[in-house]
């Protein structure tokens, strides 16, 4: 997704899907896909534990506030994904830069070996190690935001179906409409973070600094739907993806209540 966010002015940008799939297989080989892949699995664990540990945390403070449920949902998904940004933007800074390259898999450096890189040179702030942070902010606080106000608004409001296929089913296509609607509102700040971490147009030069000077650049230059780029890969990602989630985490959490 990162590759096909790049701007026009990289002359390493991509066209479509299809040309970044196509490309990096020609110029990469197979592995070239898979550049950037452990800072992301390193994240995955604490970044899901962080989530929906917070979102219940948030609930439970939100709730002596007698707000109504949908707004409890709702601030509470973005409390969690608040949170979640500040775990995940160092990773996401290196795999970022690693994507970046093109040169192959077996010549890269290790992700370790860059991390210490970027630390060393720029630091662990906001040029650094957490370059992008506000941009990652607003992209998992929408997200979270409306993932979680979504699914569990829209699931109260239906009522239990008695077949627990149908209900699977039910919870289901309300996660995976969550996890798309979600990935096309906030996808501006995705773009945007994706403009900030990766290399700038002209080296030397900080075009990209901030998110939503970034998102008005972008709007400016390559026209309103560039902050729209990537988004079939992010809806393709994390609409069956956040589906899945919401339903380990809302069976999971029910047999925990039931059995501890």
């Amino acid at each position: 997704r990162f590759q096909i966010q790049r701007g026009k002015g990289d002359a390493t940008s991509y066209k479509s899907l299809g040309h970044c799939f196509r490309t990096i297989f020609q110029q990469e080989g197979i592995l070239g896909f898979y550049k950037g892949i452990l800072p992301p699995i390193l994240a995955e664990t604490p970044k899901r534990a962080v989530k929906f540990l917070t979102f219940e945390q948030y609930k439970k403070i939100l709730s002596y506030a007698s707000l109504p449920s949908a707004v409890i949902f709702t601030v509470a998904g973005l409390g969690s994904g608040l949170t979640e940004a500040v775990v995940v933007n160092p990773f996401e800074v290196v795999k970022v830069s690693l994507q970046a390259q093109r040169n192959s898999f077996s010549e890269q450096p290790s992700t370790f070996a860059y991390a210490r890189g970027i630390i060393r040179s720029q630091g662990f702030g906001l040029k650094g190690l957490n370059k992008g942070l506000t941009a990652t902010l607003g992209r998992h606080g929408v997200f979270n935001m409306i993932y979680f106000g979504f699914y569990f608004n829209v699931k109260n409001i239906i009522p239990v179906n008695e077949d627990p296929t149908m209900e699977f089913l039910k919870k289901f296509g309300i996660g995976l409409l969550s996890g798309t609607i979600a990935s096309c509102v906030n996808i501006p700040f995705d773009v945007a973070k994706s403009r900030i971490q990766g290399p700038q147009p002209k080296p030397g030069v900080i075009k990209y600094r901030t998110c939503f000077s970034t998102i008005k650049t972008i709007k400016r230059e390559e026209g309103f739907f560039a902050l729209y780029k990537g988004l079939v890969p992010k809806i393709m990602r994390l609409g069956p993806g956040g589906a899945v989630m919401l339903l380990v985490y809302e069976y999971a959490f029910a047999w925990l209540q039931e059995n501890f």
